[in-house]
């Protein structure tokens, strides 16, 4: 077999400056030595590894790489950087659905004791998972009017840590004002989330 060439410099995508249509096919693409022009994708569960000290150092976490695809893959790592570039976010985390990120969410952020608000003009499925699922861990939720920002606002309490809505809302298309509400978020010290299914990053 023929010597691939040092090529990571050379074929990389320069992303500096680049603009919203460019970053949309081309962020976090890293190419591989094939030289391929769209992103590869990756099927495999596993990874191999040059020795057995490789391979603990690397499911040891004092090594980088992928251990198994469960946790991290090159493919689903390529969608995260592109959404993160296209957010202007620091970074993304992929999830299988809508309902495991909003759940990934609340877990990572919220706590017993915790406050949340929430539109009612969310995603049926979002409520359950509230219902079920968070209060059951004692979690506070408050139900607003999504146009209403003096209902968020008179919603706000000294244990509020997150404000959660879907814009614009599933079935709805109500459109909220993303700014006042944003702001109200910070005034109270609180997180500011919203599920974008419909827009995507492009129209929002």
């Amino acid at each position: 077999m023929a010597d691939l060439p040092d090529w990571p410099e050379r074929y990389q995508s320069d992303l500096t400056d680049a603009e919203f249509d460019t970053l949309a096919v081309r962020a976090g693409q890293m190419r591989t030595p094939e030289g391929e022009h769209g992103e590869a994708i990756f099927p495999t569960s596993s990874y191999v590894f040059s020795s057995a000290a490789e391979a603990a150092a690397t499911f040891g976490g004092d090594r980088d790489g992928n251990v198994y695809s469960r946790y991290t893959n090159p493919t689903v790592r390529t969608f995260e950087e592109r959404l993160a570039a296209l957010e202007g976010g620091e970074a993304c985390a992929a999830t299988a659905s809508g309902m495991s990120a909003i759940y990934a969410l609340c877990i990572a952020h919220l706590q017993a004791g915790d406050h949340m608000i929430c539109s009612r003009a969310v995603f049926g499925s979002t409520t359950v998972l509230l219902e079920k699922f968070l209060r059951k861990f004692n979690v506070e939720i408050t139900y607003v009017d999504l146009l209403d920002l003096g209902a968020w606002q008179g919603a706000v309490q000294e244990n509020t840590k997150l404000l959660f809505l879907e814009s614009p809302s599933n079935p709805l298309t109500e459109v909220a004002d993303l700014r006042a509400i944003s702001e109200i978020a910070r005034s109270a010290g609180a997180l500011f989330a919203v599920d974008n299914c419909f827009c995507t990053p492009a129209a929002q």
